[in-house]
């Protein structure tokens, strides 16, 4: 069974409220401004409205102002992040971690010593291979697993994408949207039982050693998550 969600306190979301704001303002130049003018607009607002209209505004303005500092917040940390995250090793696999949804990751199911990677994804449209590194060594890595995986998976979907810049390859930035369009094609059932069958396939295999992945590209854990309401 699934872990119960941990209860965050009031201060610890603040906590990481803080983290993200933090992290952001350092990576987009943009962010500060934008979140200066997104408060004073609908302070300025609500002064006139307070004048002309009397004190009822004044919560409604200042609720107006932290929606639109959390907007803002929302939509630049994103950006930042995605910026942080391109070209990193592991970084599609730390995205899908932070994914909503029942998505079962698997960072780095395949390697190589010069950091090419495949990650192994198990949800509902099926089981997904996501390739980062080089893009001939990663699509070799690819097709390897591919055929390994046919032998287990049956009639579940299956999918495989190269992560990337070039023709025939996935932005980074793209990823999240491209897997959540994906049709559901399995049950809940169907992911558990595909699941087990996966990771007793691969538990035999040697790991790539924890720590490879570098984790740099994104504040700490659970920062993200609490700002979009996971």
């Amino acid at each position: 069974m699934a872990k119960a969600q941990e209860k965050v306190s009031f201060g610890q979301r603040l906590k990481q409220i803080g983290m993200v704001f933090s992290f952001t303002a350092k990576r987009d130049k943009w962010f500060v401004p934008l979140a200066v003018v997104a408060v004073l607009v609908p302070i300025a607002l609500t002064v006139v409205a307070v004048l002309r209209w009397g004190w009822l505004w004044l919560p409604i303005g200042i609720l107006l102002a932290l929606l639109g500092l959390l907007i803002v917040l929302n939509l630049r940390s994103n950006r930042a992040m995605m910026n942080a995250a391109e070209g990193q090793p592991g970084a599609a696999a730390s995205i899908l971690e932070s994914m909503r949804g029942d998505w079962r990751v698997t960072p780095a199911v395949s390697s190589t010593t010069q950091m090419d990677m495949v990650h192994l994804v198990v949800g509902k449209p099926g089981v997904i291979l996501l390739g980062e590194g080089n893009p001939q060594r990663t699509r070799s890595l690819l097709g390897q697993e591919k055929r390994r995986l046919a032998k287990v998976i049956g009639t579940a979907p299956l999918y495989d994408y190269l992560i990337g810049q070039g023709d025939d390859e996935l932005s980074i930035r793209k990823l999240r949207t491209t897997l959540l369009r994906l049709p559901p094609n399995l049950k809940g059932k169907d992911v558990n039982a595909l699941d087990k069958r996966l990771k007793a396939l691969s538990a035999a295999r040697p790991q790539l050693p924890k720590g490879a992945i570098p984790k740099n590209m994104r504040p700490p854990k659970g920062a993200f998550r609490q700002m979009r309401g996971r």
